[in-house]
């Protein structure tokens, strides 16, 4: 695959800075794609293999790590107030004037940035000509019954361990961690040893959690954060962008978690991949990316 020029520079945001990186050129005439990352609080690692698609189509892919998070501002003193749907809507709109494409753009969200993907579509900007959902919950409460249902298969002994130290609020304890971890391999990346990006982007997250555990908790079935109760399930009838779904068939986002964006989003398509839990872009790569490709080029 041929490799992309791209170029990396710094978005100033309120009294902040947000990294960004485009591959690709924007001049090609193609569809800009940007892709946002998921958490609350993760970073563009390990969603890096949707820049491949530059070289696949010849559009340019943007990558950002949303504030607090990556190679953007950190800031470990901000409480549940300051990390609001609201802060990263606005930084997405700076983000897309600052690059000079929100009067024509492609959105990609996975997991949280789906969900941040959804708050920004049902707003209709104008601008945005095609969406991509990948692997993202309507609504927080379905999320947490269903990972609550995929943590019951789980060996006895994991389950046990993950009760306890909840209890006793002992959630930095390396014995949770490795028992949490195991649901992570079989629902989150089931690719061992995980990939070096997304080693990376867990690796940050463990230096630095502010927006992960302010917005979501200590885990992906533990939600205790700012979004417990978080849906958007009422508000989807409202979005126009021509609209794709991916999950995988091991995910944690199970099809009872995406089904809201199938069923209320006019035209919205699904594909679900075979062999994927929550990153298809990683598990099954080449499909993934060639499907999302595929689906970007009719609104070029």
């Amino acid at each position: 695959m041929t490799e992309m020029a791209t170029n990396e520079a710094y978005l100033p945001f309120r009294d902040y800075r947000t990294w960004y990186r485009i591959t690709g050129s924007l001049e090609s005439g193609k569809l800009p794609l940007v892709v946002a990352h998921g958490g609350p609080g993760c970073t563009h690692d390990y969603v890096d293999s949707f820049k491949d698609i530059a070289a696949l189509d010849g559009r340019p892919v943007i990558h950002y790590d949303q504030l607090g998070n990556g190679n953007s501002t950190r800031l470990p003193d901000k409480g549940p107030d300051f990390w609001t749907v609201g802060l990263f809507l606005e930084e997405l709109d700076a983000l897309l004037t600052h690059i000079g494409i929100q009067h024509r753009y492609a959105f990609l969200g996975q997991s949280w940035g789906g969900m941040l993907g959804a708050e920004h579509a049902v707003r209709r900007p104008p601008g945005l000509q095609a969406l991509v959902i990948a692997n993202s919950p309507a609504n927080m409460h379905t999320w947490v019954s269903e990972a609550n249902r995929l943590r019951k298969e789980l060996p006895k002994e994991v389950q046990d361990t993950l009760l306890k130290h909840e209890l006793a609020g002992s959630l930095t304890d390396p014995d949770y961690i490795a028992a949490s971890r195991v649901f992570y391999d079989r629902h989150v990346c089931r690719v061992v040893p995980w990939p070096p990006e997304v080693a990376r982007t867990f690796a940050i997250m463990d230096e630095d959690n502010t927006v992960y555990r302010n917005m979501n908790g200590p885990t992906e079935f533990h939600v205790i954060g700012t979004m417990k109760d978080w849906t958007i399930e009422d508000r989807l009838d409202r979005i126009e962008a021509p609209t794709l779904l991916i999950s995988g068939k091991y995910d944690e986002a199970t099809p009872l978690v995406v089904k809201p964006y199938l069923g209320r989003v006019p035209g919205c398509e699904w594909v679900l991949f075979e062999n994927s839990s929550h990153m298809p872009h990683v598990e099954e790569k080449q499909l993934c990316l060639a499907t999302v490709s595929g689906f970007l080029s009719r609104y070029d």
